[in-house]
C-alpha cells in the first residue's frame, strides 16, 4: 500500500517536504533469495532479523509498463521530482540501525524530501536530492537513512573517464568479489529495479556510454556492511554511511576491503576497483550486541 502527498508543480525545490508511505510485509522468502544470490549458505546472523542493508530489497515501487521511463526507471515527477535532467544515481547515504527488522513482520516505510539542490561539474549541472526514510516494524522504529540521489546531464560520447582516485592502503580484511550478469540481474528482480545499466548492455553502452554493465551501488554497499559485520561479529552495525566514487562493471572482479578507524567503534571500508581504484568509501560504527 502507498500513500503519497501532491506533487508539486515544476519548481524541483518546491519537492521539498513532499511525504510518501509505502507498507508491506517482510518477506522471508525474498530475504532467502538474497542469501542465494550472495551464494551464502544462509541468511547471516540468527536468520530471524533483516542483516544491515538488506531492507533495500523492500518498498520498492514497481509501476505499470506504461509507467516506466526510456531508462527503466518509473517516469520522473512521482514522488521524485522531475528536475529536466535524464540521469539518476544513488550516490551515497547515512543509516542508523536502531532495529534489525524482523522477518515476516508487516512494516512501514515513512519517506520524505529534505533538500533539493543544484550544481556545477565538470560533467555539466546536477542536481542532488536528499531523502529521509523511517522503516517501523512491530511497532518499532528499526531504521532510519538519508539517501542522496544525484541527476546529471546525458552522456556525451567519447568523454574519458575522470582521473581514478586510488583505493586506501593497509587492509586488514579484503576479499573479493566477481560481479557476474547474473547477480546483477537476480539484484535487479530482488530490487525491483528495472534501471537498464545492470542488464541491457547496449543501451548501458550506446545511451549512458559506460564501457559495460554497472553494478549497482547498493549492492556494493551490501556487500560492504556484510563484510563488517564479519569484521566485528561480537558487536552489532549501528551506524553507516557511504559515498559512490567510480562505478565498477560486470565480469571485472573488485575487492572490499576494511581497517579499524581512528575510533574503538569504527570501522573504515572501501571497494577497490580491478585498477586499484576506489569505487566506494564508507564507515561503520558499533555498538555492543544485544
Amino acid at each position: 500500500m502507498t500513500t503519497a502527498s501532491p506533487p508539486a508543480a515544476d519548481d524541483p525545490g518546491a519537492a521539498i517536504g513532499r511525504t510518501e508511505r509505502r507498507s508491506g510485509r517482510i518477506d522471508p522468502e525474498r530475504a532467502a533469495a538474497l542469501a542465494a544470490t550472495l551464494d551464502l549458505d544462509a541468511i547471516p546472523g540468527d536468520g530471524r532479523a533483516l542483516p544491515p542493508g538488506w531492507h533495500w530489497l523492500y518498498f520498492n515501487p514497481f509501476v505499470r509498463r506504461g509507467e516506466i521511463g526510456a531508462d527503466g526507471h518509473p517516469r520522473r515527477g512521482g514522488f521524485l521530482p522531475d528536475v529536466g535532467l535524464p540521469r539518476r544515481m544513488w550516490a551515497g547515504g547515512r543509516l542508523t540501525y536502531h532495529a534489525p527488522p524482523p522477518l515476516g513482520a508487516e512494516a512501514e516505510k515513512r519517506s520524505e524530501i529534505t533538500d533539493v539542490s543544484a550544481k556545477s561539474g565538470k560533467g555539466g549541472r546536477l542536481v542532488f536530492v536528499t531523502v529521509r526514510h523511517e522503516i517501523h516494524a512491530a511497532g518499532t522504529l528499526c531504521v532510519e537513512e538519508e539517501q542522496d540521489i544525484v541527476y546529471r546531464e546525458a552522456a556525451v560520447p567519447g568523454t574519458p573517464p575522470p582521473p581514478s582516485t586510488p583505493a586506501p592502503e593497509g587492509a586488514e580484511w579484503s576479499e573479493e568479489v566477481v560481479p557476474d550478469p547474473v547477480l546483477l540481474f537476480r539484484y535487479s528482480a530482488l530490487t525491483s529495479n528495472g534501471h537498464r545499466i545492470h542488464y541491457d548492455r547496449p543501451y548501458a553502452r550506446d545511451e549512458e556510454h559506460y564501457p559495460d554493465l554497472v553494478v549497482h551501488g547498493p549492492l556494493t554497499a551490501t556487500l560492504l556492511q556484510g563484510l563488517a559485520a564479519r569484521c566485528r561479529p561480537e558487536a552489532r552495525l549501528h551506524r553507516f554511511s557511504f559515498r559512490g566514487v567510480a562505478p565498477l562493471f560486470v565480469s571485472a572482479p573488485f575487492r572490499i576491503e576494511a581497517k579499524a578507524g581512528e575510533a574503538p567503534d569504527a570501522l573504515d571500508l572501501w571497494a577497490r576497483g580491478p585498477d586499484g581504484g576506489l569505487a566506494m568509501r564508507a564507515e561503520a560504527r558499533f555498538a555492543p550486541a544485544h
